[in-house]
Protein backbone atom coordinates (compact mmCIF):
# COMPACT_ATOMS: atom_id res chain seq x y z
CA UNK A 1 0.00 0.00 0.00
CA UNK A 2 1.28 3.66 -0.73
CA UNK A 3 1.73 6.13 2.25
CA UNK A 4 -1.25 8.38 1.33
CA UNK A 5 -2.71 10.10 4.08
CA UNK A 6 -6.57 8.02 4.95
CA UNK A 7 -8.28 11.00 3.84
CA UNK A 8 -7.93 11.20 0.23
CA UNK A 9 -10.27 12.07 -1.88
CA UNK A 10 -9.56 9.23 -4.29
CA UNK A 11 -12.61 6.05 -4.65
CA UNK A 12 -13.48 4.21 -1.93
CA UNK A 13 -10.99 1.81 -1.30
CA UNK A 14 -8.46 3.48 -2.80
CA UNK A 15 -4.63 2.95 -1.22
CA UNK A 16 -4.51 4.97 2.35
CA UNK A 17 -2.17 4.60 5.04
CA UNK A 18 -2.75 3.43 8.36
CA UNK A 19 -1.42 6.93 9.19
CA UNK A 20 -4.95 8.32 10.74
CA UNK A 21 -4.29 11.01 13.09
CA UNK A 22 -0.61 11.91 11.85
CA UNK A 23 -1.85 15.34 11.65
CA UNK A 24 -3.90 15.43 14.34
CA UNK A 25 -2.80 19.09 15.66
CA UNK A 26 -3.76 21.04 12.08
CA UNK A 27 -6.55 19.55 9.96
CA UNK A 28 -5.59 21.22 7.13
CA UNK A 29 -1.77 20.86 7.42
CA UNK A 30 -0.19 19.39 4.39
CA UNK A 31 0.95 15.80 3.98
CA UNK A 32 4.73 16.63 3.73
CA UNK A 33 5.91 15.38 7.01
CA UNK A 34 7.25 19.42 9.29
CA UNK A 35 5.64 21.62 6.29
CA UNK A 36 4.02 24.50 7.57
CA UNK A 37 0.00 24.68 6.94
CA UNK A 38 -1.16 26.90 4.23
CA UNK A 39 -1.87 30.36 6.62
CA UNK A 40 -4.86 30.65 4.22
CA UNK A 41 -7.09 28.11 5.31
CA UNK A 42 -10.74 28.57 5.66
CA UNK A 43 -11.11 27.86 9.31
CA UNK A 44 -14.12 26.06 8.47
CA UNK A 45 -12.49 24.03 6.42
CA UNK A 46 -10.03 23.25 9.32
CA UNK A 47 -12.99 22.17 11.18
CA UNK A 48 -14.13 20.27 8.64
CA UNK A 49 -11.38 18.51 7.84
CA UNK A 50 -10.75 17.73 11.68
CA UNK A 51 -14.74 16.58 11.85
CA UNK A 52 -13.76 14.17 9.05
CA UNK A 53 -9.87 12.96 10.28
CA UNK A 54 -11.26 12.28 13.80
CA UNK A 55 -14.20 10.24 12.23
CA UNK A 56 -10.97 8.11 10.00
CA UNK A 57 -9.34 7.68 13.62
CA UNK A 58 -12.49 6.16 14.86
CA UNK A 59 -13.19 3.95 11.98
CA UNK A 60 -9.47 2.97 12.03
CA UNK A 61 -9.97 1.85 15.84
CA UNK A 62 -13.00 -0.18 14.72
CA UNK A 63 -11.33 -1.72 12.07
CA UNK A 64 -8.14 -2.58 14.72
CA UNK A 65 -10.46 -4.09 17.28
CA UNK A 66 -11.99 -6.15 14.76
CA UNK A 67 -9.17 -7.63 13.30
CA UNK A 68 -7.90 -8.40 16.74
CA UNK A 69 -11.83 -10.25 17.44
CA UNK A 70 -11.08 -12.15 14.29
CA UNK A 71 -7.48 -13.29 14.95
CA UNK A 72 -9.03 -14.81 18.27
CA UNK A 73 -11.30 -16.56 16.28
CA UNK A 74 -8.54 -17.74 13.82
CA UNK A 75 -6.09 -19.13 16.87
CA UNK A 76 -9.49 -20.92 17.75
CA UNK A 77 -9.25 -22.19 14.56
CA UNK A 78 -5.87 -23.19 14.09
CA UNK A 79 -5.38 -24.98 17.45
CA UNK A 80 -8.33 -27.21 16.55
CA UNK A 81 -6.58 -27.64 13.20
CA UNK A 82 -3.69 -28.91 15.28
CA UNK A 83 -5.36 -31.30 17.49
CA UNK A 84 -6.94 -32.98 15.42
CA UNK A 85 -3.94 -32.97 12.23
CA UNK A 86 -5.93 -31.01 9.40
CA UNK A 87 -3.92 -29.09 7.08
CA UNK A 88 -3.31 -24.94 8.15
CA UNK A 89 -4.55 -24.09 4.86
CA UNK A 90 -8.03 -24.56 3.52
CA UNK A 91 -8.06 -23.56 -0.10
CA UNK A 92 -11.73 -24.27 -1.00
CA UNK A 93 -12.57 -22.19 2.46
CA UNK A 94 -10.22 -19.21 1.20
CA UNK A 95 -11.80 -19.10 -2.26
CA UNK A 96 -15.59 -19.04 -0.75
CA UNK A 97 -14.33 -16.48 2.00
CA UNK A 98 -12.66 -14.27 -1.74
CA UNK A 99 -15.87 -14.45 -3.91
CA UNK A 100 -18.14 -13.32 -0.46
CA UNK A 101 -15.68 -10.59 0.65
CA UNK A 102 -15.85 -9.13 -3.24
CA UNK A 103 -19.76 -9.46 -3.49
CA UNK A 104 -19.98 -7.58 0.07
CA UNK A 105 -17.43 -4.92 -1.23
CA UNK A 106 -19.53 -4.86 -4.91
CA UNK A 107 -22.37 -4.10 -2.32
CA UNK A 108 -20.51 -1.31 -0.53
CA UNK A 109 -19.13 0.74 -2.99
CA UNK A 110 -15.72 -0.90 -2.70
CA UNK A 111 -13.29 -1.66 -5.12
CA UNK A 112 -13.52 -5.48 -5.08
CA UNK A 113 -9.97 -5.96 -5.81
CA UNK A 114 -8.92 -4.23 -3.15
CA UNK A 115 -11.10 -6.18 -0.94
CA UNK A 116 -9.63 -9.69 -2.16
CA UNK A 117 -6.12 -7.89 -1.48
CA UNK A 118 -6.62 -7.05 1.65
CA UNK A 119 -8.43 -10.42 2.92
CA UNK A 120 -5.39 -12.24 1.19
CA UNK A 121 -3.16 -10.56 3.34
CA UNK A 122 -5.25 -11.60 5.95
CA UNK A 123 -5.84 -15.25 4.88
CA UNK A 124 -1.75 -15.78 4.75
CA UNK A 125 -1.47 -14.42 8.10
CA UNK A 126 -3.96 -16.54 9.30
CA UNK A 127 -1.96 -19.31 7.37
CA UNK A 128 1.35 -18.34 9.10
CA UNK A 129 0.05 -18.59 12.65
CA UNK A 130 -1.92 -21.85 12.06
CA UNK A 131 1.29 -23.22 11.02
CA UNK A 132 3.29 -22.02 13.67
CA UNK A 133 0.62 -24.15 15.89
CA UNK A 134 1.06 -26.86 13.91
CA UNK A 135 4.55 -26.89 14.39
CA UNK A 136 4.13 -25.93 18.15
CA UNK A 137 1.70 -29.03 18.74
CA UNK A 138 4.02 -31.45 16.95
CA UNK A 139 7.04 -30.55 19.13
CA UNK A 140 5.06 -31.11 22.25
CA UNK A 141 3.44 -34.64 21.12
Amino acid sequence: MSTRSTDDTAVPGAEGSAGAGAHRNDPASPRTPGARPAPDVDPAVREELGALRDSIDNIDAAVVHMLAERFKCTQQVGRLKALHHLPPADPAREARQIDRLRRLAESAKLDPAFAEKLLNFIIAEVIRHHERLAEDAQTTR
